[in-house]
């Protein structure tokens, strides 16, 4: 969650400094106050939660974040593209 909240902040600063874009595009284009609030509010949200748990659950959670991102940095890369079907075809004469 907080590097969905950096990658906003990030994007922001790079469309404000934008001079090539129109308004327009700078303006669609960037990340909303409310939606930046509403990250915030959910990473307080969610630390507050973390910091009402055991020692023994927030080590659980923390090892369970770890096997997921685990996971996901494995499935991460670059896309599987599939081999091209031959187009040999023994069978045909022309």
């Amino acid at each position: 969650m907080g590097r969905y909240l950096a990658d906003l902040l990030r994007s922001r600063e790079r469309l404000m400094s934008a001079f090539d874009a129109g308004d327009w595009a700078r303006s669609e284009a960037m990340p909303s106050e409310e939606e930046i609030r509403r990250v915030r509010r959910l990473i307080n949200r969610v630390k507050g939660d973390l910091d009402d748990l055991t020692p023994q659950d927030r080590a659980q959670i923390e090892e369970a974040v770890a096997v997921v991102r685990r996971g996901r940095i494995a499935t991460l890369g670059l896309p599987r593209v599939r081999q091209p079907l031959s187009d040999i075809r023994p069978w045909s004469t022309t």
